[in-house]
């Protein structure tokens, strides 16, 4: 590998098409050695978590993980097809160095992705991710390698995900069951399609699924939060009460109501922010969330007295933000909910389990409770680039987006930010009219593809 800077670490890990580079099994190894490394910092033996999602490249990738730490010293522990949450909670419960997943969350099977969390459960800060990286290419830890009974081991923890679903069903209030509710859950053919309909089953609910067989190449393939028109159509189809969908690392949660229709993060932190704000375990009357989400959130807080603190886009930042005001809730639009009361991540399963005990407990429909949100049109049109760049150093860019900026005053918004995930430019325009915002969209996104041609 050449020793060249490179940048492995997005947003939300590194990410990429699963065996080209960054996505190989050279580069897993190598940031296998570095994480061990990092995380090696006492005489005593260590042992590094492993969990991933149901694409056909995770065997690959583990295995070569597994190598890297191993050779380090540092023993492995594999978990097998297992949520991020899962992990995450796993990596503190089993008193791991350090927690990996092998996912690229909501990306199609042909991608994978490689995301760390330290000893606590919470993602890794960019000054640790920025070592690790280094290390990768430096080469200065190449001469390491331990021998004989020093190189680490690896063991299979087969009852993983037995300790999820009990840790995730110990959330769900005791005094209550979902006996009598009809539930479809669509899980992506990702890590939830086990646990997530076990768990409803087992808290009493009746139970229909799709999404829930993976064959190695259908994660996220035409269902789960990403594509919830099935999910939509089943849920009217069988008269069910709520339809819970998710992503392919079960981090993020959707809903759908009654009649069908999508309920977003936004909605779900609405939702729970007012049942929490009314039960006195809201902390310090904050939600965090981030950029992106919906003005009619910030409206809906407002009203109960409480404010929303935004941040950059990435669930990881939400939860640090969350950490440094000592706020209990936040997530992203996207259904990244984090409830820091039960984990360090955005769990999926958690989240579904959160809503229907309000929604149990309120005895109303969801379209009512998420009614509780008044929502402002919301365009956001994606636009690719040859690579992420701050496009509004370009003249045409930015003075297309002080002019819209100008005649929305404080009834809209407008963002224009690059991917962490992908090379593209993603523009979001808020107002109060729906055709008006769309037609500002595009005029930005016009502006942008006109710089681009011009590079």
């Amino acid at each position: 590998m050449s020793k060249r800077k490179k940048k492995l670490f997005g947003t939300d890990g590194v990410r990429g098409v699963a065996n080209a580079d960054p996505m190989t099994s050279e580069v897993a190894l190598r940031l296998g050695r570095a994480v061990a490394h990092v995380f090696r910092q006492s005489p005593r033996r260590h042992k590094i978590l492993i969990g991933k999602d149901t694409r056909v490249s995770g065997y690959m990738l583990e295995t070569a993980m597994a190598s890297g730490i191993c050779s380090m010293g540092v023993d492995v522990l594999l978990v097998g097809p297992m949520p991020t949450p899962g992990i995450a909670f796993l990596t503190r419960s089993l008193r791991a160095d350090a927690g990996v997943v092998i996912s690229a969350s909501h990306n199609p099977f042909q991608d994978n992705g490689i995301k760390f969390f330290a000893s606590d459960g919470f993602k890794l800060p960019d000054a640790v991710e920025a070592e690790i990286e280094d290390l990768v290419f430096a080469g200065s830890i190449d001469h390491l390698r331990p021998t004989a009974g020093e190189v680490g081991k690896a063991f299979r923890i087969d009852d993983a995900l037995g300790r999820y679903n009990v840790f995730a069903k110990n959330t769900f209030p005791r005094d209550r069951t979902l006996d009598g509710l009809k539930i479809v859950v669509d899980a992506a053919h990702g890590a939830g399609y086990k646990v997530a309909p076990e768990v409803l089953e087992e808290l009493g609910a009746k139970v229909w699924t799709i999404g829930c067989d993976p064959n190695g190449q259908n994660i996220n393939d035409g269902c789960g939060a990403m594509h919830p028109e099935g999910l939509q159509k089943k849920v009217v189809e069988v008269g069910a009460d709520i339809g819970i969908a998710l992503d392919g690392d079960a981090d993020r949660c959707l809903l759908v109501d009654e009649r069908g229709e999508m309920v977003d993060g936004d909605q779900v932190l609405a939702i729970a922010a007012h049942q929490m704000s009314r039960e006195g375990t809201l902390r310090n009357d904050a939600v965090v969330a981030t950029v992106m989400s919906n003005l009619g959130l910030e409206v809906s807080l407002r009203d109960i007295g409480v404010a929303l603190v935004r941040t950059p886009v990435g669930d990881r930042y939400v939860v640090e933000e969350m950490r440094r005001r000592d706020a209990n809730i936040g997530g992203e639009q996207s259904g990244h909910i984090i409830f820091l009361d039960h984990n360090t991540t955005g769990d999926g399963l958690i989240t579904a389990l959160g809503i229907l005990s309000i929604f149990v407990e309120a005895g109303r429909p969801l379209s009512e409770l998420a009614a509780s949100m008044p929502r402002f049109p919301q365009v956001l049109v994606n636009v690719r680039v040859k690579e992420r760049r701050d496009v509004t150093a370009d003249e045409r860019v930015a003075g297309a987006i002080r002019d819209i900026e100008s005649g929305l005053g404080d009834r809209g918004r407008v963002l224009v930010r690059a991917s962490g995930t992908e090379p593209l430019i993603r523009v979001m325009v808020e107002g109060e009219r729906e055709d008006e915002v769309r037609s500002h969209a595009e005029g930005i996104a016009d502006a942008i593809r006109e710089s681009e041609a011009s590079l």
